[in-house]
């Protein structure tokens, strides 16, 4: 739906289960009267742009979420992945490493978005990524769905680097964990911007966890700087909304979704009204 008086977008940034608030986000808007004119995902981020860009129904919502986002999909160890870290010379250690087999997480994108295309998509799709070789964003917008998913959802020592169109592709967080430049530049004037910061570890006793604390500080400097810089610019009217739950939530508790979009709706809310008020002033204030 275009909007006669502004160019509205939604950007979901990367966070795991958590970014299923923004279907929350969608209900608020959709009650004040507001479509949406392009989609914007990275990471997790990425599902849910593609899911609302293809216009899927919330009940077909909750269920490919719990077909795609469980601890499952990251729970089947590649063979000869420790042997190559651990002897990368003797066992061969390249770029296109990852510890865990990611068969199971393309069999699902599979299932639930089939041989889909972003031409498919309802309103303009757009997914990002980042070059692994020279680190710059990648802005996915045309061909098959699933391998810009499966690149923009390349989380690293997870997932190996996804190869697409020959370039060899790692998660899109790594550029920008929330990619409203992508929207300014499509040229929308007000942005719906959803982010998430990455939660800190509890403990750290395992490698696993000292990389994800690692992963998490870069992530959510990353997130400030870039909205910064994106905000101060000022090339469209940005509205940065950022759920705050009052529980815990893990990167795959699934269960906690109706919770999760509850809480986006919330957050939303109080957005929507000033969205809708740009909107009839005609567009930015």
């Amino acid at each position: 739906m275009t909007t006669p008086r502004g160019k509205v977008a939604l950007v979901i940034g990367s966070g795991g289960v958590k970014c299923a608030a923004a279907i929350g986000l969608q209900y608020a808007l959709a009650r004040a009267g507001i479509g949406l004119d392009m989609v914007v995902g990275c990471s997790g981020g990425a599902l849910y742009a593609a899911i609302a860009a293809l216009g899927f129904t919330p009940e077909e919502v909750h269920e490919k979420t719990l077909q795609l986002w469980t601890r499952e999909v990251t729970s089947t160890r590649r063979r000869g992945a420790r042997w190559q870290l651990l002897f990368p010379r003797l066992f061969g250690f390249s770029a296109e490493w990852g510890f865990r087999d990611d068969r199971l997480i393309l069999e699902r994108l599979r299932a639930a978005f089939g041989d889909r295309t972003f031409s498919d998509a309802r309103i303009p799709l757009y997914l990002t990524a980042t070059d692994f070789a020279t680190g710059e964003q990648v802005v996915l917008s045309s061909g098959p769905l699933v391998p810009a998913m499966r690149a923009s959802l390349a989380i690293p020592f997870i997932f190996a680097p996804y190869r697409v169109d020959d370039r060899l592709l790692v998660d899109g967080f790594l550029s920008d964990p929330l990619p409203v430049n992508v929207a300014i530049r499509e040229g929308a004037n007000i942005i719906v911007a959803m982010g998430f910061e990455s939660p800190y570890q509890r403990a750290i006793r395992t490698p696993a966890r000292f990389a994800f604390q690692v992963s998490s500080i870069m992530t959510n400097n990353l997130l400030k700087s870039r909205f910064a810089f994106h905000n101060a610019v000022h090339h469209a009217e940005v509205i940065l909304v950022v759920p705050e739950f009052a529980k815990r939530v893990g990167v795959f508790d699934t269960w906690q979704i109706p919770y999760v979009i509850e809480v986006g709706e919330r957050a939303a809310e109080p957005h929507a009204a000033y969205i809708r008020r740009l909107l009839d002033a005609g567009g930015t204030g």
